[in-house]
């Protein structure tokens, strides 16, 4: 023998509060699809109000280059520092106290083979047993010229990729300003100037990041 079980209708109160939250929680949906607005990550929408990738170099490279082209140590004068002992010549002429210190420097030489935009350079006063390497693009890599001053910082940004970007942003500026007007792929073998930083971790082995470059 079966057993049927009625169901209870819900009571009038009960069915129309249901109703209304219902209701509720379709207008909150649609307000917030109405209000988002989706964009890519690193556009000017994106970054209103705060940082921009598109901007931050160009407004602070300049300010860069010249604290950079003040403070840069003859070549000969820094390989003789270094060579002695490199922890007090990067405490005496670089900025940071991180993994190797950023260090200007500034030098004349004649430049070897490239190798993937990667200059070697004999430079006047600099012994052999220290490599000296410029890079010219068209990567440029690194956070040297970001950190080359002290005074940008991470705190300034909202995260550890903005801080990456306005390294590459300060990168993109240099390019623009320094690198443009310079056939870097035709240097080998010429005389040029240098004025640059680096990070100091091997003592024997420079990777220069230039502010300023004159084909002589």
């Amino acid at each position: 023998m079966s057993t049927t079980v009625a169901s209870r209708p819900a009571a009038p109160g009960k069915l129309k509060g249901r109703l209304i939250i219902g209701a509720c929680v379709v207008v909150v949906l649609a307000a917030m699809a109405w209000d988002t607005k989706v964009v890519e990550i690193g556009t000017e929408a994106e970054l209103a109000g705060g940082f921009s990738a598109e901007t931050y170099g160009g407004e602070h490279f300049p300010a860069i280059q010249a604290s950079v082209e003040e403070r840069a140590v003859d070549a000969g004068e820094l390989a003789s520092a270094v060579l002695a002992d490199s922890t007090a010549a990067g405490q005496k002429y670089g900025v940071g106290d991180g993994f190797g210190p950023v260090v200007p420097v500034t030098f004349s030489g004649t430049f070897g083979e490239a190798r993937s935009g990667i200059y070697t350079v004999e430079a006047e006063g600099v012994p052999e047993e220290i490599t000296l390497r410029v890079q010219t693009g068209p990567a440029i890599n690194g956070t040297d010229l970001r950190d080359a001053t002290g005074e940008i910082s991470f705190g300034e940004f909202a995260n550890q990729i903005e801080y990456q970007n306005a390294g590459a942003s300060i990168n993109d500026a240099m390019k623009q300003a320094v690198l443009a007007d310079i056939d870097t792929a035709d240097l080998s073998g010429k005389t040029v100037r240098v004025t640059g930083v680096f990070k100091l971790i091997n003592p024997k082995n420079w990777l220069v990041t230039p502010v300023s470059m004159e084909v002589q």
